[in-house]
This record gives structure tokens, C-alpha cells and sequence, in this order.
């Protein structure tokens, strides 16, 4: 699965560890992510991450 970059933080979302803060497991695809999801450290929507 590919990685994801927070294009103004540089946070990494890697489905392999999924995002346990926001209630997202691991094992789930970016595209899996709810609509509402955004960047943990910056609250950027996800549609501003760029694959790695």
C-alpha cells in the first residue's frame, strides 16, 4: 500500500499503521479514509495529501 504526505506538515499516513488517534486501524486504505479525515498535526483535509 502507498504512502501519503501531508503537503504542509509532512506528516506520513501509512495504512500499515492506520491512524489510532482518530479511530482509524491499521490496515486502512487512504481511500478508505471518512471524507471528514484530516491531517493529525495540521487538520489539513485529506484531499491535500500527496502519494508517496
Amino acid at each position: 500500500m502507498a504512502k501519503y504526505v501531508c503537503s504542509v506538515c509532512g506528516y506520513v499516513y501509512d495504512p500499515a499503521n492506520g491512524d489510532a488517534a482518530s479511530g482509524i486501524e491499521a490496515g486502512t486504505a487512504f481511500e478508505d479514509l471518512p471524507d471528514d479525515w484530516v491531517c493529525p498535526l495540521c487538520g489539513i483535509p485529506k484531499a491535500q495529501f500527496i502519494e508517496q
